[in-house]
């Protein structure tokens, strides 16, 4: 069988005003091949999931130290997938979607200090088998409305019956005043279905230089009482 087009995935279709008829074969035939595509991107969120695991466990045992605070993931769903490949205007089929768009699947890394992020991303990225494709540092160079956090798009091996397949895994890693500001202003957004005032754009941003003076506090902090180097190590950028 042929690739099968994104658009012809039932429920999925960008302008479904025509009908359109499916006997049972190809409709199970458009459902398994989806499925097959999906499966890839929680196969290569596991393997991430279980490396990020192993670090925290190891540094929990041997550093009595634990740098992750929480991590939590994600598979992009049918739709978001579908208005992702509308909005980007990406032809709709598995292998332009394999290629253009990278966050499929995402990991985020909460950490207590800013030194935690970079030295995960750090360890994570310097694993022989890991490679990094994209990194985006909007820690060092937040954007214009105050977002801060590290942005890397990783790829990872998945081991199939088929044989091998590389998938690309958006890992983001960001402190937990960093992550709590993030959550505020997507609620916000989300509420004004992206209009929102300009009154309220001006205190998250103020929201956001408090929540950077706070890492900053916090760092000190616990440097005085732990050491450690005062400047954290940047990724170059890609």
């Amino acid at each position: 069988m042929g690739s099968v087009s994104l658009m012809d995935a039932p429920g999925l279709l960008l302008d479904d005003s025509a009908a359109i008829s499916y006997s049972p074969e190809q409709l199970r035939a458009m459902r398994d091949e989806f499925q097959r595509f999906l499966m890839e991107y929680r196969f290569g969120l596991r393997e991430v999931e279980t490396k990020l695991e192993i670090l925290r466990e190891e540094f929990q045992l041997i550093h009595d130290y634990n740098p992750i605070e929480h991590v939590s993931s994600r598979v992009k769903s049918p739709d978001s997938i579908v208005e992702k490949v509308g909005r980007k205007e990406i032809e709709p089929d598995f292998e332009s979607i394999r290629s253009h768009i990278t966050d499929i699947a995402g990991v985020r890394v909460t950490c207590s200090f800013v030194r935690d992020a970079y030295r995960l991303f750090d360890l994570l990225t310097q694993q022989d088998d890991i490679r990094v494709r994209i990194v985006k540092d909007y820690i060092a160079e937040p954007k214009e409305n105050g977002y801060k956090s590290l942005h890397a798009i990783v790829e990872v091996p998945v081991f199939l019956s088929t044989g091998r397949v590389t998938v690309p895994v958006e890992v983001q890693f960001r402190t937990i005043a960093m992550d709590f500001w993030a959550s505020l202003e997507h609620k916000i957004y989300y509420k004004y279905d992206s209009k929102v005032p300009g009154r309220l754009t001006d205190e998250l941003r103020a929201a956001a230089g408090t929540a950077s003076e706070l890492d900053a506090k916090m760092e000190a902090l616990h440097r005085e009482l732990h050491g450690g180097p005062v400047t954290p190590r940047r990724p170059m950028l890609a």
